[in-house]
């Protein structure tokens, strides 16, 4: 089954990403790079009193003229051509036509064959420009930001730091460091970044003073989100250190790749599911001489995303379900599988981080006047999009748990604890944004790196 699935894979038709971003930068190059410098210099003459050569053409001492070595790129005023390590240069002065690369792109199939030649779909795609290009721009960020982190995370750091390095790398790239009021509302990050470890499957973001550092026996999942004007790229990935985690990691990216192939407009939620399981179910893992079947974490979901808003209101289950609910033409899914050699099961623990304004928060009256200063922080500085306590420790504010825990129990903020399978078990995750256009799917955070 796995290697049906990798056949499936390899089927898809591909715009690699990285070959458009190159293609992009080498004709910045050609049309924007510094021009050699037009001045010039006279060397010395010929050593004095050395006797003339070949009459009046010898006799007349003569200068030779070299150009200067064009000044390198990268000072004040330059446009700079290549991202920076770590990644800090703005992403709209690498692509200045403000034209980004395109995802995957993957023709419908069956009953949805037709989109991609039909001139009305084709048409209707092409007045989505500004929503594609917000939407490409922030996968190629996240793009950029994920493999720095990939090669840059290792054993030993701290999850604090490991965090501020992804969240320093989305704000330089998008040019929103949040700190200005409402900034974080035009673009920057989408939701804390969670560095789940093990069990810990989802929602794990550490607080001021968390002391926790990776080791090289932690299966860590990274799940990070970046936003242009509310347009949300949903995508994650799992770092592992010892080659014996090698299957599960596989079995969830393969679970990934099926439920990218299974969706599309007019699909089925409860099918997709069924494949992704069957896929993902199909491996098994050995850990420390012990055999674990790999189970999909049958009540964590994938899900539909809107403009501001990362859960939309659709679920894509990653099990076999009776859900007849159909994808449609122009929604936006993140598709993301668990899997885990525990109970395949999650439920809340340990001390929150995560939290969001709830999209239909009730108008009520807050007699706690710390909880009235801090909506309006969020509501400046966050919306809808979801939060962690680091970032309002950054923007300044102190002694808000009362306040913040005042508009939790009135249904205004919605709290989000870690999601966690058994003690000892391991856990996975893969995740990817896609986007059914009118004439073609296109997996709009897709990399070379998964």
């Amino acid at each position: 089954m796995a290697a049906q699935a990798a056949d499936a894979l390899a089927n898809l038709k591909v715009k690699d990403p990285e070959a458009v971003m190159a293609s992009a930068a080498a004709a910045k190059a050609n049309g924007n790079g510094n021009a050699p410098e037009a001045d010039e210099e006279d060397d010395e003459e010929d050593e004095k009193g050395a006797p003339a050569e070949g009459g009046a053409d010898g006799a007349a001492k003569k200068k030779r003229k070299r150009k200067r070595k064009p000044k390198k790129a990268g000072g004040a005023g330059s446009n700079p051509t290549k991202q920076s390590d770590p990644p800090r240069v703005l992403l709209s002065n690498l692509f200045p036509s403000g034209e980004y690369p395109v995802g995957q792109e993957v023709e419908y199939r069956d009953e949805n064959l037709y989109r991609t030649t039909n001139e009305e779909k084709r048409a209707l795609d092409r007045m989505n420009n500004d929503f594609l290009q917000e939407y490409r721009q922030g996968a190629e960020i996240h793009r950029q930001v994920r493999q720095w982190a990939q090669k840059n995370i290792k054993p030993g750091q701290s999850l604090t730091e490991i965090a501020e390095g992804i969240e320093d790398g989305v704000r330089a790239l998008t040019g929103h460091p949040g700190l200005e009021e409402g900034d974080n509302i035009k673009g920057g990050i989408a939701f804390p970044t969670g560095l789940n470890l093990d069990h810990i499957a989802a929602h794990y973001s550490p607080n001021a003073g968390n002391k926790t550092l990776l080791s090289k026996d932690n299966v860590m999942k990274v799940d990070f989100g970046v936003h242009i004007n509310g347009r949300i790229v949903d995508s994650a990935f799992t770092m592992a250190f010892d080659p014996m985690y090698d299957n599960l990691l596989e079995a969830v990216k393969q679970g990934t790749n099926t439920g990218i192939k299974e969706a599309g407009i007019d699909a089925r939620m409860g099918e997709i599911g069924a494949a992704i399981q069957e896929t993902m179910e199909s491996y098994e893992c050995e850990i420390n001489g012990k055999t674990y079947p790999i189970k999909c974490i049958r009540n964590l979901n994938g899900h539909d995303i809107r403009q501001w808003q990362i859960h939309g209101g659709k679920s894509v289950p990653i099990v076999k379900s009776n859900d007849q609910t159909k994808m449609e033409e122009g929604e936006v899914f993140a598709i993301e599988t668990f899997g885990s050699t525990g109970n395949g099961y999650v439920q809340d623990d340990y001390e929150t981080s995560h939290y969001a304004k709830r999209a239909d928060a009730p108008k009520v009256g807050l007699g706690i006047g710390s909880a009235k200063k801090l909506l309006n922080v969020i509501n400046k500085n966050f919306g809808t999009l979801p939060f962690c306590r680091r970032y309002l420790d950054r923007l300044g504010q102190e002694k808000y748990l009362l306040g913040l825990n005042s508009l939790v129990s009135h249904g205004i903020v919605e709290a989000y604890p870690p999601l966690v399978d058994k003690k000892g078990s391991y856990t996975a995750q893969f995740e990817h944004t896609i986007l059914l256009r009118p004439n073609v799917k296109e997996v709009i955070s897709r990399g070379d790196d998964y």
